[in-house]
């Protein structure tokens, strides 16, 4: 992934004129300013006319002597926010919350499966699904199994074998389930490989 983007460059080029306002703001000189930092004042000059590139250690003792934090300096571009913002969706009586943002690749939602006493109905797809019972007791057939799983287990499945799930008929379960259309496995790890 490249960081040095646009908004990086862009950020950096507006540092000097950032500089330079906040120095005459105050009211200081560069003479004091260069006094006060132990930077030379044509440093602190070039700094300001944005010909030289700014860096760490001109910046901190620039932001010590104004007693500003160093983003009031920088002021680097926003993070954008990282939350999912989804509305759930009703699908056959089931409340499904879409986690993740892109279509296509892997898909990640959050189910909400009422009590019910439906007879399973199997269906074949292609891909692969895993499922985690956050909640509940879910009741997963399985080609020929027919198993209930608790809060806290998991599964998962090639889903051309014919599958169905939902509550086992004693109350509501949540499921967390990920699903790969072109059947991706997902790849869980109980502690970080040697390297």
């Amino acid at each position: 992934m490249n960081v040095n983007g646009p908004h990086i460059d862009a950020a950096i080029s507006q540092i000097g004129a950032r500089l330079k306002r906040i120095r005459t703001q105050r009211n200081v000189t560069l003479t004091a300013l260069s006094e006060s930092t132990g930077i030379s004042k044509s440093t602190l000059s070039r700094l300001e006319a944005g010909e030289r590139r700014p860096s760490l250690e001109l910046l901190l003792p620039i932001a010590l002597a104004h007693q500003v934090p160093l983003d009031q300096l920088v002021a680097a571009p926003q993070v954008a926010d990282p939350r999912i913002q989804s509305a759930p969706r009703s699908v056959s009586g089931r409340t499904v919350l879409p986690l993740t943002r892109q279509p296509g690749g892997l898909q990640a939602f959050k189910m909400t499966i009422p009590a019910s006493q439906t007879d399973p109905d199997p269906q074949v797809h292609d891909g692969y699904e895993w499922l985690y019972v956050l909640s509940g007791r879910l009741r997963l057939v399985l080609a020929d199994h027919d198993i209930v799983m608790g809060t806290g287990e998991a599964a998962e499945f090639d889903t051309r074998n014919p599958h169905w799930f939902g509550s086992d008929g004693g109350g509501p379960v949540e499921v967390l389930s990920l699903f790969g259309p072109q059947g991706e496995r997902i790849h869980v790890r109980a502690k970080p490989s040697p390297k």
